[in-house]
C-alpha cells in the first residue's frame, strides 16, 4: 500500500507497515494550500490513495487513518460508536478534517470534534494527513494538524460508475454506488452509501453485557465543476450523513456501565460554492467561497420517557483565497476569513435544565511565501492574524525548509509552526461556562526536522521525523468538589466550571519504509514511539500508546491479490494520574480480491484474525474475530 508522503523510516521493517512513501512526483495540496510536490513542502504528510483504501476493504475513514504515523484513534465501542482522532497526542478537537475543503468539526460538540465514526470511505480520492501544528494557513482547531479528505472529481470518460456490495459478521451489510465523469465543460463526482450492522456490546461483553448495539448510517457525496471559460471556473459540494447508533450507560441503581436501551441521531450536512478566477495569463489565481456545516444531534433514553439531549450547531464561513506566481521561484498564498458559528443545546441533566444558546464571530488573514533558493534549497514563511469577539486577537507563524542533497536521493526538511484552538461554543456559554474569567484560546508551538530517503532505485523509500510540540492553556473542567472560592460559590450548584489550566507535551519519532520487493509483493512499515505528557498533572495523556505500529504486506497479480496488515497499540492509561490502564493489542487482518467475470470482483476479508480480546477505552469492549464477503466494479 501507499499510504504515506513524508512518512519515516522504521525500526520496525521487519515487521513492515501499512503505510508506505508515495513516489518523488506525488503532489499534495493541503501542506500550502496549492499544488507542490511533496519533497518541497518541508512538512510529514501521509497520504491514503483510492488504491489504499481499496485493498484494506475500507468501510470507515478512522480505520485507514490509523494506518498513518502519529495518528491515535479513541474508539467507544464497535461499529458507529463515538471516534476521535488525535495527532501526536493532540486531544480531541484540536485536529481540523475538512471534506472537500468544508470543516466538519461539529460545532455542536463539547470540545468541538468532527465525529469521526460516522465518515465512511466512498467517492474517496484521497485522504492527506499534514502533522505538526497549522493555525497560520487553517486557524483554529488544528494545533495537531490537519486531515482533508478529497473525493473524486472528473475523468477520462462521460460516465464511470463503481459499485460495491458486502456483508459479513454482526449481521452487517454495506453497500456504495459512486460515479464520476467529464462531460463538455462539467466535471462531477458523486456516491452514495449505505451501512446497517447489529454490532457488538459497547459496554464489553466480557462484564456481562450481552446486548449488542446496532448502528446504521446512509450518507451522500457531490462534487462539481462548471468550467465556465478558461479563466473562470465554479464549484459546488456537498456532503451529508444520517446516522443512528444505540449505546450503553450508568443507569440506577448501581450506576455502573452496562447494557441500556439508549439511542441515538447524527445528522450532518456540509456544503461549498465557489467561484474561481485566473487572471494575469494563469499568474494570479483567484478563489472566492461560502462554506456552511449543519449539525443536528439527538439521544434517547426510554427510562426517562424519550429524548434527554439535543444539539444543534452550524459553522459559516466566507472564504478568499489568492495564489501569485511572482515567477518560476516563487509564489505568495494570500487570503481571508470570516467565519460565524452557533450552537443549541439542551440536556435534562444539566442544571439548571434550559438551553445553552450562543455564537461567536471570527476574522482572519493570512499570507505565505515559498521561495526556491540556489535551485535546490525551498523555503516557506507564512504569517495569520485571528481576531474573535471573545478572546480579541492571536498570530501564528510557520516556517518551512526541504533541500535535496545532490543526486543521493536524499531530501533533509525541518518546519515550525504554531496552532490555536478557540473555546468551544458549549465551554462559553453552557452553565459550566467560567463565571470570573473570559476563556483564553489553547496555543501550540511545535517543531520537526526530518529525513527522506530514496533507496533501490526508487523501488524502495524510507523516513525519520523527530517532533516536539508544547501545548499551553488547554480547557479543562474543574471540580468545586470540596473546593471554597468565589468562582464555585458561583457555579455551586453545577459543581464546576471550564478553565484555562493545562499544559502539554508531545515529543517522538516517528519512521516508516516501503519497498517494492518484486513486480507483485509491496512491503511498507511505519513505527512511532511518542511521549505525551499532562504537564501540569505531571502524567501521560490518557488514552495516548507510547508506541503504535502498522505492517502491510502485500501480493498483487492481474486477476487476484492477497493482503496481510497488522496494527500494534501500545499501553495507555485510560484517564489522567494514571488511571485505568489499558494493555497493549495486535490485530490483524487478511484481505483477498479474484475477479470472476469481466468487470467485477469478488472480495473478502477477516478482521482480528486471531480473535484479541481488549478494551479500547476503559469498560467499553472491541470487536472480536469478524469475516466479510462482497462483489465489487473490477478497477
Amino acid at each position: 500500500m501507499h499510504i504515506s508522503k513524508t512518512v519515516t523510516l522504521a525500526a520496525i521493517l521487519a515487521a513492515a507497515s501499512s503505510s508506505a512513501l508515495a513516489g518523488a512526483e506525488t503532489v499534495v495540496v493541503t501542506a500550502t494550500r496549492s499544488p507542490q510536490p511533496i519533497e518541497v513542502t518541508g512538512s510529514s504528510i501521509s497520504v491514503v490513495t483510492a488504491e489504499d483504501l481499496r485493498d484494506l476493504q475500507t468501510v470507515a475513514v478512522d480505520d485507514a487513518l490509523e494506518t498513518t504515523p502519529g495518528l491515535t484513534v479513541v474508539r467507544n465501542g464497535g461499529p458507529g460508536q463515538p471516534a476521535s482522532i488525535g495527532l501526536r497526542g493532540a486531544l480531541a478537537g484540536q485536529t481540523l478534517v475538512l471534506i472537500d475543503g468544508v470543516r466538519i468539526n461539529d460545532p455542536s460538540v463539547t470540545d468541538g470534534e468532527a465525529l469521526m465514526a460516522d465518515v465512511l470511505a466512498n467517492s474517496i480520492d484521497r485522504i492527506e494527513v499534514l502533522r505538526g501544528p497549522q493555525s497560520t494557513l487553517y486557524g483554529s482547531d488544528a494545533i495537531g494538524g490537519v486531515v482533508d479528505i478529497i473525493t473524486k472529481l472528473g475523468g477520462a470518460d462521460a460516465f464511470t460508475p463503481s459499485a460495491e456490495a458486502e456483508g459479513g459478521s454482526f449481521d452487517t451489510y454495506h453497500v456504495n454506488l459512486a460515479a464520476r465523469g467529464t462531460v463538455d465543460a462539467v466535471d462531477y463526482g458523486a456516491g452514495v452509501n449505505l451501512f446497517h450492522s447489529n454490532g457488538i456490546s459497547a459496554a464489553d461483553a466480557r462484564n456481562g453485557n450481552r446486548e449488542t448495539d446496532g448502528y446504521g448510517n446512509a450518507g451522500a457525496t457531490g462534487n462539481v465543476r462548471w468550467h465556465v471559460s478558461d479563466a473562470v471556473s465554479l464549484d459546488l459540494r456537498g456532503y451529508y450523513t444520517d446516522a443512528r447508533v444505540d449505546f450503553d450507560g450508568y443507569p440506577p441503581p448501581a450506576y455502573t456501565f452496562q447494557d441500556t436501551a439508549q439511542h441515538g441521531r447524527n445528522i450532518l450536512t456540509a456544503g461549498y460554492a465557489g467561484l474561481n478566477l485566473a487572471l494575469m495569463g494563469g499568474r494570479l489565481r483567484n478563489r472566492v467561497a461560502v462554506t456552511r456545516t449543519q449539525s443536528n444531534r439527538e439521544t434517547f433514553d426510554p427510562s426517562v420517557g424519550g429524548e434527554d439531549f439535543h444539539a444543534r450547531g452550524t459553522d459559516t464561513r466566507v472564504e478568499y483565497q489568492g495564489t501569485f506566481d511572482l515567477d518560476a521561484a516563487n509564489q505568495i498564498v494570500f487570503g481571508a476569513e470570516h467565519e460565524r458559528t452557533e450552537l443549541a443545546t439542551e440536556s435534562i441533566y444539566d442544571y439548571p435544565p434550559v438551553p445553552t444558546k450562543g455564537h461567536a464571530d471570527r476574522d482572519g488573514v493570512y499570507a505565505q511565501w515559498q521561495s526556491l533558493l540556489f535551485g535546490a534549497l525551498t523555503l516557506t514563511g507564512g504569517v495569520r492574524h485571528d481576531r474573535d469577539g471573545e478572546f480579541g486577537g492571536h498570530n501564528s507563524v510557520k516556517l518551512a525548509a526541504a533541500l535535496p542533497i545532490g543526486d543521493w536521493g536524499t531530501v533533509l526538511r525541518g518546519n515550525y509552526g504554531d496552532g490555536f484552538k478557540a473555546p468551544t461554543l458549549y465551554e462559553l456559554y453552557s452553565a459550566y461556562s467560567n463565571p470570573l474569567a473570559a476563556l483564553a484560546p489553547e496555543t501550540a508551538h511545535g517543531w520537526e526536522a526530518g529525513i527522506d530517503q530514496s533507496l533501490m532505485d526508487g523501488r524502495a523509500r524510507a523516513s525519520l521525523t523527530w517532533f516536539d510540540r508544547r501545548t499551553s492553556d488547554e480547557i479543562d473542567f474543574f471540580s468545586c468538589y470540596g473546593v471554597v472560592s468565589a468562582a464555585c460559590t458561583l457555579r455551586a450548584a453545577q459543581g464546576g466550571y471550564y478553565y484555562n489550566v493545562g499544559r502539554a507535551r508531545a515529543r517522538g519519532l516517528e519512521a516508516a519504509a516501503s519497498a517494492a520487493l518484486s513486480d507483485a509483493l509491496t512491503l511498507a512499515a511505519n513505527y512511532t514511539v511518542m511521549t505525551a505528557r499532562d504537564e501540569t498533572a505531571d502524567a501521560p495523556l490518557a488514552r495516548r500508546p507510547h508506541v503504535m505500529a502498522n505492517a502491510e504486506l502485500t501480493y498483487k497479480r492481474d486477476d487476484w491479490s492477497l493482503g496481510l496488515s497488522v496494527l500494534y497499540v501500545g499501553r495507555r492509561f485510560d484517564g489522567a494520574y494514571r488511571d485505568n490502564p489499558l494493555a497493549s493489542h495486535t490485530t490483524a487482518n487478511l484481505t483477498a480480491s479474484v475477479d470472476v467475470m469481466d468487470g467485477w470482483q469478488v472480495f473478502g476479508r477477516i478482521e482480528n484474525g486471531f480473535d484479541a480480546r481488549y478494551e479500547p477505552v476503559a469498560g467499553y469492549g472491541a470487536p472480536g474475530r469478524a469475516f466479510y464477503l462482497g462483489i465489487r466494479t473490477a478497477q
